[in-house]
């Protein structure tokens, strides 16, 4: 009896909810509405409300027809994915071996042969003309790159522009008609939560498409690239979504794909993407054709606030950046900027750290003027400062360094604030820098780096070019140098 009971009640329901439209416009030209009826429940409770108590928002509720069930992301990936495309890297690899040189292993065996490695990723092609962007790493090193369009076409490509510490890189490729290409948007206007589309090339597969949301902003310290500022989401990244785009349902691009979190090497969930504004300014740069990626120059240092700094400067928490040096002629100082200040805002965007000023500096145009609210003598005020181009200095030419010394086959410089920057340096830094090496010299298997800076060569201090070169040509197999590197010192005594 119970269930015939059950059965009457869900068909009385069931009519009445098809007869309510008919009911409700009978209603409304008779009489004001009073008291909700069974219709009305079931229609509220297929909308997601659950009475007067609800806490849905009207934009919130669960699908209603059949048209709604079968959304989905086809329209957008038909308009993207054409504009992402695959990027192969190869380079020949030197191969060693002990018995090299020897006349009677090389009788038997041979000479070791180079051998070719290969590298896959992915590429989004950002203007008609045939401009792509990826990611460093995946053509780091490589002697050749090829280019490989959604629609099966191959290309050999020209590097424009590459920066190590971005983890991006420019190619250019050439056709006879426009390439389809993807809009950059606005990376500041992501929210957590906000839906977004994953295109690449995993693990050599094809192009896959995946889609999750925007899980965090403004992630750092993930070990990858120095901009620090990623967009983290839960998108599906693997191993050759690598300078993949990561797209916003406006179909524009919002972020390249770059890195995952994982312990097996595949998606956990964890991916994170360089910012589309970073993106942007990158692509503009290798357009002006520049040799590489010049950051507004302001002639100030900063470094992060601690809690002990925060305290003693009467901030409620650590948040911002702290001056820590201010070069006497430039636009900081000009404008009234001095070590100790705090920067807690730039062009009304917070700045949370070191790491956020960064990025927001350098995704602003050389020649304009920026507006920084600072903290100083316990007051916050507000100044307008210029951004220049780094400053050459009293430019040296560079230096190839021959002889019998680890040094040779480096070349140096004398450093001045643009080279500095060049080499992802700090501007205030003095000295003689390593800023090229030849990869078969000595001064490559000892392991010099571009950026180190050679502080004193057996007790001879060095603080021009011509010093370091004079010193490597000394007549003697004993070298003792002291090296800075990253801000740390290296001392070596080594006989060659």
């Amino acid at each position: 009896m119970r269930a015939n009971r059950l059965s009457l009640v869900l068909l009385f329901a069931m009519m009445a909810f098809a007869a309510a439209p008919v009911a409700r416009q009978a209603l409304a030209e008779e009489a004001p509405k009073t008291d909700p009826g069974l219709s009305d429940v079931l229609t509220d409770l297929l909308h997601g409300v659950e009475g007067e108590n609800a806490t849905s928002g009207p934009d919130k509720r669960v699908p209603f027809g059949r048209e709604e069930v079968q959304l989905s992301f086809a329209p957008l990936v038909k308009q993207t994915a054409p504009a992402v495309v695959n990027v192969y890297a190869s380079q020949t690899a030197k191969v060693t071996s002990p018995f090299d040189g020897d006349p009677f292993f090389e009788e038997f065996f041979g000479r070791s042969q180079p051998r070719a490695q290969s590298s896959l990723g992915s590429g989004v092609l950002v203007d008609p003309t045939g401009i792509v962007v990826t990611n460093y790493h995946v053509i780091k090193d490589a002697d050749q790159v090829k280019v490989a369009t959604a629609d099966g076409r191959e290309f050999e490509s020209k590097v424009m522009l590459k920066d190590e510490t971005l983890d991006l890189a420019v190619l250019k490729i050439s056709a006879d008609k426009p390439f389809p290409v993807v809009a950059i948007g606005d990376s500041d206007a992501l929210e957590v939560g906000d839906l977004v589309l994953a295109i690449g090339n995993p693990f050599g597969v094809g192009q896959t498409t995946t889609s999750g949301i925007v899980s965090a902003l403004a992630r750092s310290h993930i070990g990858v690239a120095d901009s620090s500022f990623f967009i983290q989401t839960d998108a599906a990244i693997n191993p050759g979504n690598s300078g993949g785009a990561l797209i916003n349902m406006g179909g524009q691009l919002v972020g390249i794909n770059t890195a995952i979190y994982s312990r097996s090497g595949g998606s956990i969930g964890i991916g994170f993407a360089i910012p589309a504004n970073m993106v942007r300014a990158f692509a503009d740069a290798a357009k002006a054709g520049l040799d590489f990626f010049e950051r507004p120059y302001i002639g100030a240092e900063f470094e992060a606030v601690t809690p002990q700094i925060a305290e003693s400067l009467g901030m409620e928490k650590p948040a911002g950046a702290l001056v820590s040096s201010v070069e006497a002629t430039g636009p900081a100082a000009k404008a009234g900027l001095k070590p100790g200040d705090v920067v807690l805002q730039l062009n009304g965007k917070p700045v949370e750290s070191i790491e956020a000023l960064d990025y927001r500096m350098a995704t602003l145009s050389i020649g304009t003027t920026a507006n920084f609210a600072v903290l100083t003598k316990g007051q916050q005020a507000g100044m307008d400062i210029a951004l220049e181009r780094a400053p050459e200095g009293a430019k040296a030419a560079e230096v190839t360094l021959h002889g019998r010394s680890p040094f040779s086959g480096a070349k140096v410089a004398e450093l001045s604030p643009r080279l500095a920057q060049k080499l992802g340096l700090r501007t205030d830094v003095k000295g003689v820098t390593v800023v090229d090496i030849n990869r078969d010299s000595p001064a490559a298997d000892f392991g010099f780096q571009p950026g180190d800076i050679v502080r004193e060569v057996n007790g001879t201090t060095i603080d021009t070019a011509a010093t370091l070169a004079q010193a490597a040509q000394a007549d003697t197999r004993w070298w003792r140098f002291t090296v800075e590197r990253g801000g740390q010192i290296l001392r070596q005594v080594l006989r060659y």
